[in-house]
């Protein structure tokens, strides 16, 4: 089935003409507030069954026993599934023929590579009974030493870190100038592994008949899920039908189809009935990515005007012993600021970890947190206030590339936000700012960045005889309102009221919208459906202006308008008639159009496409014991054309958000002796909650970037965690005078 959305209230506005740039409430927002919402683990097919993983507790081994017959004597349990019983796969999981394939884990031997690496499944009629069957499993295992941490291996040079980047770029000689700087910094900065924790765990609900596959679960990539489960399975990926109607948030673990939900399918054709299995949160900390670690060295030089003379930046992260990717941290010094020597380098080493993956911003949230803290104590090391060394410094066009951004936008975020904070009462030095109780106030900024991406989609559009309008794509919406956005971009292409148009989506029998990551999906989709509109309403005025009985007729060469369901000609707007004169008159219930996005590759040749921004941050710390709050945050943010203000801003607070998490929160501790999670769950890593965040302020600047696509569109979702953690961080040197160098900044750091 598929979901097809309407608005379930009205606007909370007055249109006036377009659709594009309200800010509409969300159109499942009613839904999800009622509880209507039906997310993955949500059905219940006729005959399901129940199964849970096994999973392992050891870091680097083999399982040398499990006591299956234990498990399968529990009244409830149906079966157990273990690498001799495993049903087969058409390919190999460790196989590769692409940069987005990840190696899986499904059984295929008695290795263990990590903790949590799932070492069987149980089915059950119940779930308490395939819990308590994976209990009575009682592995016994051959255990060998866990490498943990970043100096956890050798080092190497990876051939590429995120997706193809080379490891190690230049650009000018660092080195020579480093040595004719009048001031130079070097400084080194630490940052912890991260774990997505989506309020929705991974979940599948499977279910055979023949070779047809019936899948509920939460995916960012219809199309490439089903590619990749059909591929495993050896059956034509039309016979894979996945519906992903909600996710409750992914952050880019829910990108690539996990070993888990293949498990889930996996389960379904043994036992020959519906299964569902569902990760428990502390499940989640392995199996389905994470954020790496990093130790970033950063090293810059200064000529006496402040301006930067050499920028050098290495980073070394980790993976996993059996896969490829590396968080690309250092790269975030490749677009911000201008210096005639720039030099970016990478190392990893390879430790008994799940592989680490994309997680929201990756390298961008984790580079630039080293980043801006180095920028920031350049300027401190010129005696320059930070934002005015910055607008000193800001590149005008992109620093390795020399292609043309737009910069002008960038200097305005850090003007308007500048303003709103009150920045200019600042002083210089550290501790010297107290509230009325005594506490350290400090004030510090950060600029915000993020590629402006876009992928490839499709979008299919129908207009009906009754007036009204259809678009199809098979988009993902995590929670962050793409499908409210979606659909105004279909209203205005359609040139139809947004109540006059159906929506419909997450469910991979729809046009391929692509995936909803590297905040491209608006741009990505949107394009789609845009075309898709504007190839429905070329149609429509083909039939109009080519008979003779349209008021329309021969207005081929002047044009037409489509608004309010109807077409007008272009030079004499009194001329026109109704979608629905037209259809009648042409004896069709409806007409269609199809519609592509992709990137414009002579564009992406010529020009730099960023997202910018500037944050400000306000913190509070207690001078005993030095226990820190962030009591203000202000942030203004370009980003092209804003589609619904509303939902915009709500994603730049969340970002916003994360940055504070980054910053002071956010953790994930790993027991040296075992490898494993010490705090796999909700209660011991710590984000933050409403008390941690009183005041957030998100200001939406201006932006007409016609490179980027037709519609002006950039991504908003990740920029907000780029600037934030370093303005914290930086507040908290301004409050306290001691330079925070790892993170999260812990009270021990300030006290020391």
């Amino acid at each position: 089935m598929t979901l097809e959305l309407s608005l379930n209230q009205q606007p909370a506005h007055t249109r006036q003409g377009s659709s594009i740039g309200q800010p509409l409430t969300r159109r499942d927002g009613f839904l999800k507030v009622t509880g209507a919402a039906r997310y993955a683990a949500d059905n219940h097919p006729p005959g399901m069954l129940y199964a849970v993983l096994a999973v392992s507790s050891i870091a680097r081994g083999r399982v040398v026993s499990l006591d299956i017959e234990a498990a399968k004597a529990h009244s409830g349990v149906v079966e157990v599934m273990t690498p001799l019983n495993r049903p087969a796969l058409a390919v190999d999981p460790d196989a590769k023929d692409h940069p987005f394939m990840f190696r899986l884990d499904l059984l295929q031997n008695d290795g263990v590579r990590y903790p949590n690496q799932s070492i069987a499944v149980v089915i059950a009629e119940t779930l308490e009974a395939a819990t308590e069957g994976a209990a009575l499993l009682s592995p016994r295992y051959e255990t060998l030493p866990a490498r943990v941490g970043l100096d956890g291996g050798k080092s190497f040079v990876p051939r590429g870190v995120g997706v193809g980047n080379p490891a190690v770029q230049e650009k000018g000689d660092v080195e020579a100038g480093l040595e004719s700087a009048r001031t130079r910094i070097e400084a080194a900065y630490e940052t912890p592994a991260q774990y997505h924790n989506a309020m929705e765990p991974h979940a599948i609900v499977a279910a055979w008949d023949g070779d047809q596959l019936s899948i509920d679960t939460p995916s960012q990539g219809l199309a490439m899920a089903q590619g990749r489960i059909a591929g495993l399975f050896g059956i034509a990926p039309r016979n894979v039908h996945i519906r992903s109607p909600f996710l409750g948030g992914g952050f880019g673990s829910k990108g690539m189809i996990s070993g888990p939900q293949v498990l889930g399918i996996l389960a379904a054709r043994l036992v020959g009935r519906p299964v569902k299995l569902v990760l428990r949160r502390e499940q989640m900390y392995g199996p389905v990515g994470h954020r790496a670690p990093t130790r970033q060295t950063l090293r810059m030089g200064m000529d006496g005007e402040g301006r930067l003379t050499a920028l050098s930046h290495h980073a070394r992260t980790t993976s996993s012993t059996f896969d490829d990717f590396f968080e690309p941290a250092a790269d975030a010094s490749h677009t911000l600021y201008a210096s005639p020597a720039i030099a970016t380098s990478h190392d990893a080493v390879r430790l008994d970890t799940g592989t680490p993956l994309f997680m929201r911003a990756p390298g961008e949230a984790t580079g630039s947190i080293a980043l801006e803290s180095a920028i920031d104590e350049a300027a401190h090391a010129c005696g320059m206030d930070p934002l005015e060394f910055r607008l000193r410094n800001y590149a005008e066009v992109e620093p390795m590339t020399g292609k043309p951004f737009s910069s002008k936008a960038l200097r305005e975020c850090y003007e308007q936000a500048a303003e709103v904070f009150g920045w200019a009462s600042r002083p210089l030095q550290p501790r010297r700012m107290r509230d009325a109780d005594g506490f350290l106030t400090g004030w510090g900024m950060g600029t915000a960045t993020f590629p402006a991406l876009m992928f490839q989609a499709e979008a299919r559009a129908v207009l009906r005889a009754d007036g009204s309008g259809l678009m199809e794509t098979g988009a993902q919406d995590m929670g962050q309102g793409a499908w409210t956005a979606f659909a105004q971009i279909a209203a205005d292409g359609l040139g139809l009221d947004i109540d006059q148009v159906d929506f419909r989506a997450g469910s991979s029998d729809l046009p391929n919208a692509g995936i909803a990551g590297g905040s491209g999906h608006t741009a990505t989709a949107g394009m789609a459906i845009h075309n898709a509109g504007a190839a429905v309403i070329a149609r429509l005025a083909d039939l109009a202006t080519g008979n003779e009985a349209s008021p329309l007729f021969g207005a081929g060469n002047e044009g037409v308008l489509a608004r309010g369901g109807r077409l007008y000609r272009r030079d004499d707007e009194s001329r026109g008639e109704s979608y629905s004169e037209i259809l009648a008159r042409a004896g069709l219930a409806e007409i269609e159009g199809h519609g592509k996005g992709a990137p414009d590759p002579a564009s992406q040749e010529t020009y730099a496409k960023h997202a910018h921004g500037a944050v400000f941050a306000e913190v509070k710390v207690d001078p005993d014991l030095g226990q820190i709050r962030v009591t203000r945050l202000v942030g203004a943010f370009a980003a092209g054309r804003v589609i619904n203000p509303r939902l915009v801003r709500s994603q730049y607070y969340g970002g916003m958000i994360w940055g504070v998490s980054f910053a002071l929160h956010e953790e994930a501790v790993t027991d040296r002796r075992s490898g494993r999670i010490q705090n796999a769950n909700l209660a011991e890593y710590h984000v933050p909650v409403n008390a941690d965040v009183p005041s957030v302020e998100a200001l939406l600047v201006h932006e007409d970037d016609p490179h980027v696509n037709a519609l002006g569109i950039k991504g908003v979702g990740e920029i907000g965690i780029t600037g934030t953690a370093g303005a914290v961080a930086n507040a908290v040197w301004h409050a306290t005078g001691v330079r925070p160098r790892r993170f999260p900044i812990r009270i021990e750091d300030l006290l020391g």
